[in-house]
């Protein structure tokens, strides 16, 4: 006969000395599952689950909650009958069903204590948005202050961070079930993401840590399967419709200022998105560095453009069709079988359009040594809305 009230009082030992009613039916759970071989019931994860929101609201570290889990369950294994089994098999068979046991309910206490937290967090507003503000915004907040109200809402400061901003037809409010259910995606128990998800200005934000192209990719990913696209396929048709929408995000930077800086480049981002008239939804800063030079000097970058391309104002049916000949020409690398494809012409009718573009500029698209010249003027003529 095991002892359960010994095994949860030296677990408790091990894990700073939490309460061990906090392991709930753990360990004749356990018992059970094993000598059973089955899994754990739906029925008993619920009550871990609510067990990880209890010691959220107690302020248990959870690193400690998980410690005590753990604890109980290696102390419980080796009184397990079991594991005294003359049959290897048995044994085996016996640590396959606890080690599944042991994730299924750590993941269930980790998933009800992060809800917890947020909820609590949610519920802070006024300072939430002090905070979101402070950090968008900038100011003469102290840094340590803002790295220890940061961590008050999940989000850790001392590494690389960066933002993305959502723009969207419908605008975006902390009320709003969308932005709920932005949240739960980016922050349930199977993600990764360490991130603060906000409104400002209509529009969302999403502050969160940034390591490496990994994590930025995930959290772009994973806004971009729950937002809900126009003339596409239904998704969330239960949420608030957005409309149509577009993303910006910045560089990585570490610290409060480098949210700020972020923040700025999420803005620029969508601001040349626009200019582009790109597809999207997408737009990275880290991609658009050579954009953001050229709109520097606006008044250059103009010059350049009616230089260059003024001619094309000449053109029967205008300028636009031969800019998106040229645009395509050089997304394909100068491959012009490629480039008709991607405008659905001839091969022949294209090759036309290029003849016509070097007769009226007297620069050709194919001759390497103007190409340079040309792409960065149609990039100009796109970003400064010519003609």
């Amino acid at each position: 006969m095991i002892d359960v009230d010994a095994v949860a009082r030296a677990a408790a030992r091990d894990a700073e000395d939490l309460d061990p009613a906090l392991l709930g039916d753990l360990l004749p759970v356990l018992s059970v599952a094993v000598a059973s071989g089955t899994r754990i019931r739906k029925r008993d994860l619920g009550t871990f689950s609510e067990i990880g929101k209890h010691a959220a609201g107690r302020g248990v570290v959870l690193r400690s909650l998980i410690d005590l889990y753990l604890s109980a369950a290696w102390r419980l294994w080796r009184r397990l009958p079991e594991v005294s089994a003359d049959d290897p098999k048995v044994v085996a068979r016996a640590g396959e069903v606890m080690l599944r046991g042991v994730s299924e309910v750590t993941a269930a206490v980790i998933e009800g204590f992060q809800l917890a937290r947020r909820d609590l967090v949610r519920a802070q507003v006024a300072a939430r948005r002090e905070l979101v503000d402070d950090l968008l915004l900038g100011g003469s907040h102290a840094v340590p202050a803002l790295l220890d109200r940061a961590s008050q809402f999940g989000l850790d400061l001392a590494g690389p961070q960066t933002v993305a901003v959502v723009s969207a037809e419908q605008p975006f409010t902390d009320a709003s079930p969308l932005t709920a259910l932005i949240e739960r995606s980016l922050l349930g128990a199977k993600a990764d993401a360490d991130a603060l998800v906000a409104t400002k200005d209509d529009r969302l934000v999403v502050i969160f840590a940034a390591p490496d192209r990994e994590a930025i990719d995930f959290v772009v990913d994973r806004l971009t399967d729950v937002l809900p696209r126009t003339g596409g396929a239904v998704r969330l048709s239960r949420t608030a419709a957005v409309g149509d929408w577009r993303m910006g995000v910045g560089r990585p930077r570490p610290g409060p200022p480098g949210v700020r800086l972020a923040y700025e480049e999420a803005l620029e981002a969508l601001d040349l998105g626009d200019r582009l008239g790109g597809q999207g939804p997408v737009f990275d800063a880290a991609q658009l560095l050579v954009h953001r030079v050229l709109v520097r000097d606006e008044p250059a970058m103009r010059d350049l453009v009616t230089a260059v391309l003024d001619p094309l104002r000449t053109a029967r049916g205008g300028p636009e069709p031969l800019l998106q000949t040229m645009e395509a020409y050089f997304a394909e690398g100068g491959n012009a079988t490629a480039a008709a494809r991607r405008l659905h012409l001839s091969v022949r009718a294209f090759t036309y359009r290029l003849e016509r573009i070097a007769a009226l500029l007297g620069h050709d698209p194919a001759d390497p040594a103007e190409r340079f010249t040309l792409q960065t003027a149609v990039l100009g003529a796109r970003l400064l809305g010519w003609p």
